[in-house]
């Protein structure tokens, strides 16, 4: 019987903490069945080094962007311009991770961050991309931007949701995809249960954010592609759903976003 295929919406995989185990990690995600992922850029170079890695993998696409934690680095016309010559290669089929994150006091000011954020949305529009969205304690605020930018984005994925089904609600009607990690896993994380019960069957994604956040049965481990089936296994579970079910749709899911063709 053949593995049901995976897709890992987002990851850090070129991260150098998997330089110890690259090759095996890639033979363990072809035995788990994860034969997608994406590779996320939070800046410059790691963007390029997310195409990078993207072009030569099989099964990988990349994502290119500002995630709010450095918008401090973002020097404005000079960066958009490198994020939009990078888009032109087949690899990149989003911008991300960009978004706000209002949690650490240490993060760039908020003004710093919704104008980062703006001028990226902006690139978005002009370029015809989806984007991956990072937002930590900063809903309201993204809501209202999103809002602003209704008209003219082509949708995109709410990276590693943390919100309400409310909150998930308003970004389901905006169009967005919600992108389930590793903390739907975990036994007290009700509001997320109940968001993965809820979603739209054809808004529903999975992901790993490797190398953090590890899901349950494997919390406190370095995180990897492999384990977003431990994902797929929750979701079904608060679906009430089959394994394969689950895979299939999330991984449909994941091709419309990205604009690949979907498995057979």
């Amino acid at each position: 019987m053949s593995v049901p295929e995976l897709f890992d919406t987002h990851c850090h995989i070129d991260d150098s903490r998997f330089d110890a185990d690259r090759e095996d990690l890639h033979a363990r995600m072809a035995e788990a069945g994860v034969t997608r992922f994406a590779v996320i850029g939070t800046e410059l170079a790691s963007s390029r080094s997310a195409i990078d890695y993207a072009r030569a993998h099989g099964g990988a696409v990349a994502a290119v962007g500002f995630y709010p934690g450095d918008a401090d680095a973002f020097r404005g016309a000079e960066d958009l311009a490198a994020l939009a010559e990078w888009a032109k290669e087949p690899e990149v089929r989003a911008l991300g991770e960009i978004g706000l994150d209002y949690h650490w006091p240490d993060n760039p000011s908020r003004e710093t961050q919704r104008r980062v954020l703006s001028e990226q949305l902006e690139l978005a529009w002009e370029l015809g991309l989806p984007c991956c969205f990072h937002v930590r304690d900063a809903h309201p605020d993204m809501i209202e931007v999103l809002r602003k930018h209704r008209t003219h984005l082509t949708g995109g994925i709410m990276h590693c949701f943390s919100g309400s089904w409310e909150t998930a609600q308003e970004y389901l009607r905006l169009g967005y995809h919600i992108s389930f990690a590793g903390p739907v896993t975990f036994r007290n994380a009700r509001k997320l249960h109940e968001t993965a019960a809820k979603c739209p069957a054809e808004r529903i994604l999975i992901e790993t954010d490797s190398p953090y956040m590890a899901p349950e049965p494997v919390r406190g481990r370095r995180n990897e592609p492999t384990f977003v089936r431990h994902i797929a296994e929750r979701i079904a579970e608060l679906r009430g759903i089959p394994y394969g079910e689950a895979a299939a749709l999330t991984t449909r899911n994941a091709c419309r976003v990205y604009g690949l063709p979907f498995p057979e």
